[in-house]
């Protein structure tokens, strides 16, 4: 063979594959993170039993003992009148977090960072797997609101609206506890984002109606995105198609999804933008 001939493949060798990365697709990437989220949440029961249990231990509760006191306030169905409160309980703060602060721990996210996947798709697949599993567990809590008794106004279309503004309000919170994970990869810390919720929902309608408030309470009522989140899910159930306060609960929705989200792709840039 002369110098700076090629040599031919052995007969019966295939050609070299190419073993470097190549992209997949956003919408590929997408799924593949939705799917391994989705997958993991059967292995993690401990972290779905309280977003269930503890919402309806309160509902029980409520209707128990608070149901003479919102008739006076002229709350004629209190059982109706609390299973948005379940709701929003049940899916506030559910999230994939705590599994994104495991993978940034035990170094997989920083392995996904070599590769060419979407960076996006890192945190957006880790929310749609949110958004399935929120709408999931508000399904229990609408049977459970049926077996009582309650009754949507507005039908099955209305169960369904119901169950998708309670999934993209689930879904607009999500951004807080990811934001909490990206920026400090602490367990402890995640864990502890719940808290932010506990002003919404107190200072809130979450036991009588925005009429029966007063004082400092009232304000902080009707500057509370949760209270027109509830006002859309109760109207649902008890008034039929109203449309402003269903077009309240989603500017509600949108406006706490708007800076949670802010907040989770600014974290994931800054994290990103490390290695």
């Amino acid at each position: 063979m002369t110098a700076g001939a090629v040599s031919s493949p052995l007969p019966g060798a295939s050609p070299r594959a190419d073993t470097a990365g190549r992209p997949a697709g956003f919408w590929r990437d997408l799924t593949s993170v939705a799917i391994r989220a989705l997958r993991q949440i059967p292995r993690e029961p401990e972290a779905i039993y309280p977003a269930l249990v503890i919402p309806l231990f309160f509902f029980a509760v409520n209707v128990g003992t608070l149901s003479d006191v919102a008739s006076f306030a002229g709350v004629s169905d209190f059982k109706a009148f609390q299973i948005p409160v379940a709701i929003v309980f049940a899916v506030t703060g559910v999230s994939r977090a705590s599994a994104l602060v495991v993978d940034i721990t035990g170094g997989y996210f920083d392995r996904l960072l070599v590769t060419p996947m979407h960076r996006t798709a890192l945190l957006l697949g880790l929310m749609l797997a949110d958004l399935a599993l929120v709408i999931a567990l508000s399904v229990p809590v609408v049977l459970l609101g049926y077996v009582l008794g309650v009754r949507f106004a507005t039908g099955v279309a209305g169960v369904l609206v119901f169950l998708l503004l309670a999934g993209l309000w689930g879904l607009a919170f999500t951004g807080f506890p990811y934001a909490i994970a990206l920026r400090t990869g602490s367990p402890a810390a995640v864990n502890s984002s719940f808290l932010l919720f506990f002003p919404f929902a107190f200072l809130t309608t979450t036991f009588l109606p925005l009429d029966a408030l007063s004082g400092w309470l009232a304000t902080a009522a009707r500057f509370n995105p949760v209270t027109y989140l509830l006002a859309a899910l109760r109207a649902l159930i008890m008034d039929g198609w109203a449309l402003t306060p269903l077009l309240q609960g989603l500017a509600a929705i949108a406006g706490v999804g708007l800076v949670s989200f802010v907040l989770a792709f600014r974290s994931l840039r800054s994290r990103t933008s490390r290695r």
